[in-house]
């Protein structure tokens, strides 16, 4: 009797890691549009695990990582950059490798996976008030920037963004 417990405590265990093992949603590279480096979709963040991973980098400490989120806005001039939702009220403002590559102007609201470097910056008031021109921003609220910030950055290698 103690073995057939045994036997059966072990394969509700096993039961279960293999339940939770199925929870990733598999990548369809048919759902996605590519740009830049076509890459193999592994271990991506969420936006809550990529603030966790950025909320624990130094200035001059990179991560290379793939993450997943919306797209929150795009440079409307050619597609150079963009801001991609994080935790709360963060945004991630990636850039294209080599200004290799850009992305659609209306891929606002779309949900992306990234796979590049993650690393946290200081853009200077000029480069700021230039984001804001290219987002389509008014002369009062770029006016408004008077100081750096510190930025979740991230050189993106790859984009995939959901058709």
């Amino acid at each position: 009797m103690k073995k057939i417990t045994t036997i059966l405590v072990l394969l509700l265990f096993i039961g279960t890691s293999l339940m939770a093992q199925t929870k990733a949603k598999a990548f369809n590279a048919n759902d996605y549009a590519s740009f830049g480096e076509k890459f193999k979709v592994s271990r991506v963040y969420n936006k809550a695990e990529m603030m966790k991973k950025y909320k624990k980098l130094k200035k001059g400490d990179t991560l290379v990582v793939q993450f997943e989120s919306t797209i929150k806005t795009v440079c409307k001039k050619k597609g150079c950059w963009m801001k991609m939702e994080l935790k709360g009220d963060d945004n991630s403002f990636v850039k294209f490798k080599d200004y290799g590559f850009f992305v659609p102007l209306n891929a606002d609201n779309t949900d992306a996976i990234v796979y590049g470097k993650a690393f946290v910056d200081v853009e200077s008031v000029e480069d700021l008030r230039h984001y804001a021109k290219d987002a389509g921003k008014s002369a009062e609220e770029i006016a408004k920037i008077t100081k750096p910030e510190t930025t979740y950055a991230f050189l993106a290698d790859g984009v995939y963004i959901k058709k």
